[in-house]
């Protein structure tokens, strides 16, 4: 889990990491984070967003929802309360009716476990597929090597210093070159736009 203690920086993190829900204070040292979520919709993001504040006026609530929150807790709460929306948040993304997403030539059916390019649906194994999705689903965001040897973790298997390397060259060969850029020092993005 991170926290950022400023607009300023929240923004700078969500622009190059990779995160599965936010929680955003509206009262924060350097403005509002309505302001940073309003961002991030216009943008087109779809990180799940709950809002917590201690403004408990159903005015505040209402312009929270409309700027596009999943949810809206006031402080203070209870923490196995504030879990149990995280959860709740999580799960209606998780069943989105509309679970394909198309991504410049590329159509991920994140149900289906699978990714369309021009019409042919592309074989990935099991740890290929948990990595396109994990980068994916912040296409042109930086996602680092940390948060992708996650994904891997995940198959209980052990993880060598070179196995993320292996594998991004894997979907790489399936997906084409230009699919999966590499940033030096910080990670690897998903290029929406690849041709």
């Amino acid at each position: 889990m991170d926290s950022f203690a400023t607009l300023r920086q929240a923004d700078a993190a969500l622009r190059v990491g990779s995160f599965d829900i936010a929680l955003f204070d509206l009262s924060l040292p350097d403005g509002d984070g309505l302001t940073l979520l309003n961002s991030l919709r216009q943008k087109g993001a779809r990180l799940p967003v709950i809002i917590m504040t201690a403004r408990d006026q159903i005015s505040a609530r209402i312009r929270g929802l409309e700027a596009g929150a999943d949810d809206y807790v006031v402080k203070p709460f209870d923490l196995n309360e504030l879990v149990a929306r995280l959860h709740a948040v999580l799960r209606r993304y998780g069943g989105d009716p509309n679970p394909v997403v198309k991504l410049g030539m590329f159509s991920i059916d994140r149900s289906g476990h699978r990714i369309i390019l021009d019409g042919e649906d592309v074989q990935l194994t099991a740890k290929e597929w948990a990595l396109v999705e994990r980068l994916a689903a912040t296409p042109n965001a930086i996602v680092s090597k940390g948060r992708l040897e996650e994904a891997l973790y995940s198959f209980d298997d052990e993880v060598a210093s070179n196995t993320l390397e292996v594998y991004i060259s894997r979907i790489r060969k399936k997906l084409g070159r230009e699919a999966i850029q590499t940033v030096r020092g910080l990670g690897y993005r998903f290029v929406a736009g690849a041709n």
